[in-house]
């Protein structure tokens, strides 16, 4: 069974930044082919924001471009997402997700494997 547990989320102020970690009980190298960050405001559907392939090809939602890195340390299974410049419109329930088949696209593809969420709040 897969497991996925976020850490890192919490309350800042506008302009601000968090790091959000996402570790799993597998190795990410051999097992996914891709590792994402997802998020779903109150009301809102969820909605990528961040995409790694197993080529390390990164992908990013219009709205985080410039401001979030996706990235991950194999050695201990962790994948991380570093929130610049947060702004209101941030704050959401912040998931990690991966996916163990290749797809051609890891933005807009399935994921299989979800964390629990890590709840992120930006205030103005």
């Amino acid at each position: 069974q897969v497991e996925m547990v976020e850490f890192g989320g919490g309350s800042v102020q506008a302009g601000g930044s968090l790091r959000l970690s996402c570790t799993t009980n597998r190795p990410t190298e051999s097992t996914f082919y891709c590792m994402a960050w997802f998020r779903q405001a109150s009301g809102k559907e969820r909605e990528a924001v961040a995409t790694l392939g197993h080529d390390g090809q990164a992908a990013y939602a219009d709205s985080v471009k410039g401001r979030f890195l996706i990235s991950k340390i194999t050695v201990n299974n962790t994948l991380f997402l570093q929130m610049d410049t947060l702004k209101p419109e941030d704050t959401a329930m912040y998931y990690c997700a991966a996916a163990p088949f290749w797809a051609p696209d890891c933005f807009t593809r399935q994921y299989l494997f979800w964390g629990q969420g890590t709840q992120v709040t930006v205030s103005s």
